[in-house]
């Protein structure tokens, strides 16, 4: 009896131990065709990651370029700026040299008349003092518009000129006229300010003494 289930055993063992292995180990066709198909995917993967990452690198290179270019640019501008700043303030030194005064011419320029003066035929002439250069005005009327300074004068009148406009200002005790001195012609005659006013008035009434007529 021993002798025949050992025998049976022994015919039996080599089929259990095949099907065993057949069950562990999955055909060798199906395994390869799994690794076809994973192999596609793990390319397509790749695909896009190799895309994705040349955009970036491709956004990279075109941001830091025109940083490069900016900051190139802003250098000679800046130069400029520079110089243009520095022309500004060598010109504006000139400007305050020449606009400025002496004691006497700054006396004279306290005497002067401003505002709207009305004159002869209808016209107007407009005195304004100059608040960035003291002692200097801006004479303007229907045509024209000066700049100008006190002179000293040997009569005492107030002369105010503007030598590059070839004008002149000229104010007496009872009125003010504006002149040309390159034409040679009258801008504006018999203007006059309240005060020029009121003497005008008393030397109607009471006509100065001139020096033409002979001592009685």
């Amino acid at each position: 009896m021993k002798t025949f289930l050992v025998t049976a055993l022994i015919i039996v063992a080599p089929g259990l131990a095949w099907t065993q292995s057949a069950t562990a180990t999955p055909p060798s066709g199906k395994s390869s065709a799994k690794s076809e198909l994973a192999k596609p995917a793990s390319k397509a993967a790749a695909k896009p990651a190799s895309k994705s990452d040349a955009k970036s690198a491709g956004n990279g290179t075109s941001n830091s370029a025109p940083q490069k270019a900016t900051v190139a640019k802003a250098e000679p501008s800046s130069s400029r700026e520079q110089l243009k700043s520095a022309t500004n303030q060598v010109a504006a030194g000139i400007s305050a040299a020449e606009a400025a005064l002496s004691p006497e011419e700054l006396a004279i320029a306290e005497r002067v008349h401003v505002g709207r003066m009305p004159c002869e035929l209808g016209a107007y002439v407009t005195v304004t003092p100059e608040p960035a250069s003291p002692g200097h005005f801006r004479i303007e009327g229907k045509g024209f518009r000066y700049f100008m300074a006190p002179v000293v004068t040997s009569t005492g009148a107030v002369r105010l000129e503007d030598a590059k406009g070839g004008a002149v200002w000229l104010q007496i005790a009872n009125k003010s006229m504006l002149m040309n001195q390159r034409l040679g012609q009258r801008l504006a005659d018999e203007c006059m300010s309240p005060e020029q006013t009121v003497v005008a008035e008393a030397f109607k009434k009471n006509p100065p003494v001139s020096v033409l007529e002979p001592l009685k």
